[in-house]
């Protein structure tokens, strides 16, 4: 029963990314000669969100639910909201900042889970690394395309 709500919380999460699509205004934004081509970020995420999964089922049967759980929650909502904020909204710079914030608490998952189990740990890490690598490809789409983000106030 446990694996199945820990299956259903990020299936959740993943849902976010087919209900905010690129579409046309991704298409037309200048991007890096670097950024991986469209049909990867399924292929990586889908292999991503199973870790995920296996390593919150992983926490939650050494120990309930507890801190490491609330992060692995936490870092699920900062997930979601990344799609909501760039592709709904297209807020590249508040989707830059929600990235700052996942990282934030996948290291905090790293660092909590790994007293808790090693695995769980380490099943974070390739997931740690692709949210890097896509808070550098936001930023330097932020800068590609100066249009496109908000003028500050002041």
């Amino acid at each position: 029963m446990t694996l199945a709500i820990i299956v259903l919380l990020v299936f959740a999460t993943a849902s976010s990314g087919a209900i905010f699509k690129p579409g046309d205004w991704y298409a037309s934004l200048e991007r890096p000669d670097w950024t991986p081509p469209n049909w990867a970020f399924p292929v990586v995420w889908t292999a991503l969100y199973i870790m995920i999964a296996f390593a919150g089922w992983l926490v939650v049967s050494a120990e309930g639910i507890g801190l490491v759980m609330v992060i692995w929650g936490a870092q699920l909502l900062l997930n979601a909201a990344w799609s909501w904020l760039f592709f709904g909204l297209h807020r590249m710079d508040l989707a830059l900042m929600d990235i700052g914030a996942l990282l934030a608490s996948i290291f905090a998952f790293i660092v909590t889970a790994g007293t808790v189990s090693l695995l769980a740990a380490a099943l974070f890490v390739p997931y740690a690394i692709w949210v890097m690598t896509a808070g550098y490809l936001n930023y330097r789409m932020i800068r590609l395309n100066p249009g496109q983000v908000p003028a500050r106030a002041g």
